[in-house]
Formats: structure tokens, C-alpha cells, sequence
């Protein structure tokens, strides 16, 4: 079994915030692959479902963003599964609109959602080292300076880059099997050539 984390604030006057981008990646993930209804568990909202051969939960906290790993940590307790198990959808600032990029572990890049889930999983037993969850990057940009950053990632897509947000969410889910598979190379390449179709 997997866990697939979204990251976004609970409430519909955020629904459309960069920082939600993770919230929309689950949603459309759930719909594409037919997931099961909405279940209010684990302090957050979860939809169950098969991804190819892999059973998959996939979570959104219903805290906020900084309390991400409450959620996150209740699921995996529960399930007795480490952070091996474990797939974050989060908003990346470093990375250009629209690009998806996987990684395992590696630096928070300050970013609260990630940072809380960190501290909720803690270090690695067997090596002491920080917990090691794959992360799926979605690149929402840099607004060119520090003041700017809260500004842009707490705000809405522009009506402008709504058929390219529409295109890279559909092309998250519809690759999604790589993802299950453990195979994030592939995942990667085959959404980069979805959206330059």
C-alpha cells in the first residue's frame, strides 16, 4: 500500500492558490483512476483506489498547510507503513511553471508542508538521517524577489495559465502508473511529453 499526500490549505477561498497545487493533483488523480468516495479520517479528507496493481490512499490534511504532517503521520502509523511509502504533491517555488520534477529526500526549500511532515516522521532509525518521502515538484515559479514569494504562492492561477495548469494535472494523473510502479524517471519524461503535445 501507498500514501499520496496533496499539500494545500483547507477551504474553497483557497482552492485556486499556487500553494494548493498538490490539492488539485490528488483531486484529478482520484477522478482520472476512479477512486472511492471522500472518507473524513486522519485529520484530513482520504479517497482509496487502485493504480495499476498498487493500492493507493491518497490524503489531503484538512489542517493547514503547517500542520501537513499530522495527517500524513496518523495514515502511515495506521497503515504501519514508513516514509518509503510515502508520495507528497507539493508546490515548488524553484522549479518553472508547470514542470514536474521527482525527487527522494533531499532539502525542504522551506516550504512549511514539507518541513511538518519531516518533524512528524522524524529521523531514519537505522541511518539518523532525515526520513526519506518522495516528493512530486510542481513548479509554480519564482516571482523574481523574496518580498514578492508569499504574494504569488498564496495566489490564485491567472486566468492565463489556466489551460496549462488543466494540461499538466491531467498529464500528472494520466502517467500516474509510473508513479505506482516506483518508476519516477519515466513518470517525469512521459508528462513532459504530454504537455508538449
Amino acid at each position: 500500500m501507498q500514501i499520496w499526500t496533496g499539500l494545500g490549505n483547507p477551504g474553497p477561498q483557497y482552492a485556486m492558490h499556487r500553494h494548493n497545487v498538490g490539492f488539485m493533483a490528488a483531486d484529478v488523480i482520484a477522478e482520472m483512476h476512479g477512486f472511492g468516495p471522500v472518507q473524513k479520517t486522519f485529520s484530513g479528507w482520504v479517497r482509496e483506489g487502485r493504480i495499476g496493481g498498487e493500492k493507493l490512499l491518497l490524503l489531503k490534511p484538512a489542517t493547514w498547510m503547517n500542520e501537513s504532517g499530522r495527517a500524513v503521520g496518523e495514515a502511515l502509523r495506521f497503515y504501519k507503513l514508513g516514509p518509503e511509502a510515502l508520495t507528497v504533491f507539493h508546490d515548488e517555488l524553484d522549479l518553472a511553471p508547470f514542470k514536474v520534477k521527482v525527487r527522494t529526500g533531499g532539502g525542504l526549500a522551506g516550504h512549511n508542508g514539507l518541513r511538518s511532515i519531516d518533524q512528524h516522521l522524524g529521523p531514519d532509525p537505522s541511518t539518523g538521517l532525515r526520513a526519506g518521502f518522495r516528493r512530486v515538484r510542481i513548479g509554480i515559479g519564482h516571482p523574481g524577489h523574496k518580498d514578492r514569494v508569499t504574494g504569488h504562492v498564496l495566489g490564485n492561477y491567472a486566468k492565463a495559465e489556466m489551460d496549462d495548469l488543466t494540461d499538466m494535472l491531467a498529464a500528472i494523473a494520466a502517467e500516474a502508473e509510473w508513479l505506482a510502479k516506483g518508476d519516477g524517471a519515466r513518470f517525469m519524461s512521459e508528462v513532459a511529453l504530454r504537455q508538449q503535445a
